[in-house]
């Protein structure tokens, strides 16, 4: 039986794990991949140390970083798909068939992007339909692209494709951007973009690929069509918190409650940190600060013990 083990290898699950070995507390740490949500950013600058890094390197990093450490395990390539309570602590059941006993777990787990749910996404998925723009923004140089969003990611996704789109509209469902200050005047500023306010996407249409939408302005229920050649589905992210739900308290939002004091959640023996908690602020530095104090408390939790 392990003391603890880590679901996720973004900075929280990374930083935890650094911090468990060097407190010596018999850790496997699991995931399906390194570096979290940033690890398709083009480019991260406010990760605190390094002027300017990609998503790619930082991802890097992190796992060169944990892999230095000695006394914890790490299973990757794998993904947990069910936890279940027992004498003693809990069962932790993966992809791969395994299982596996620990006293405590620290979910560091983050989150998957959310889908718009309307007619043709589904069809044109790969097709012109498009969930990560640091990834495919190349394939679309010289196209007409809308991103469906106000948020940072959605911004960020449009300063990926400035250099290579040569139009894109912004699809925004309120009057107002939620991202950064600095995100928003660099996307209002552009000549190549065009913020349509108070729209939301009703269909995307294509025939081998996408051709255009059909939207719809919310406040005065007009639909038009736009003829273009991709959308980027930038409207927020979904906690990867199913496979607790049944023991640990969550918010409407389907994030893991915690005290913010010392990252418990309402279940004793689970810690969670990062996006797939209720954290106000996502972002990679307080994902690694509340992993720290997460694993701090955890090993006063072992001491007493």
């Amino acid at each position: 039986m392990y003391d603890l083990i880590i679901i996720g290898a973004g900075p929280g699950g990374v930083a935890a794990g650094v911090y468990a070995a060097r407190k010596k507390i018999k850790t496997l740490l699991i995931t399906d991949s390194w570096g979290g949500q940033s690890a398709v950013s083009g480019e991260i600058q406010n990760w605190i140390g390094m002027k300017s890094v990609s998503g790619y390197d930082l991802a890097k990093a992190l796992e060169e970083h944990l892999r230095a450490q000695e006394g914890i395990e790490i299973s990757d390539d794998d993904l947990v798909t069910a936890v279940a309570k027992k004498d003693g602590g809990f069962s932790v059941a993966t992809r791969n068939g395994k299982t596996y006993e620990t006293k405590y777990i620290l979910l560091a787990s983050g989150s998957r992007r959310k889908k718009l749910g309307v007619q043709g996404e589904k069809e044109f998925d790969g097709k012109g339909v498009v969930y990560c723009t640091t990834c495919d923004a190349p394939l679309f140089k010289d196209k007409v692209v809308v991103v469906a969003g106000g948020g940072n990611s959605a911004l960020e996704g449009v300063l990926d494709l400035i250099h290579y789109a040569s139009k894109i509209y912004l699809m925004v469902r309120s009057e107002v951007l939620r991202g950064d200050p600095v995100s928003q005047d660099k996307v209002k500023s552009h000549p190549n973009v065009n913020i349509l306010w108070n729209t939301v996407i009703q269909e995307i249409r294509g025939t081998n690929v996408v051709t255009g939408v059909r939207y719809k302005n919310v406040k005065t229920g007009e639909e038009k069509e736009l003829a273009l050649d991709g959308v980027f589905v930038e409207i927020g992210l979904i906690p990867n918190s199913d496979f607790v739900k049944d023991f640990v308290q969550l918010d409407e939002r389907a994030e893991v409650v915690v005290d913010h004091k010392t990252q418990m959640t309402s279940c004793p023996g689970i810690w969670a940190v990062g996006d797939v908690s209720d954290v106000l602020y996502k972002q990679n530095n307080i994902s690694a600060g509340d992993a720290v104090k997460a694993v701090l408390n955890i090993y006063e939790q072992i001491k007493k013990r």
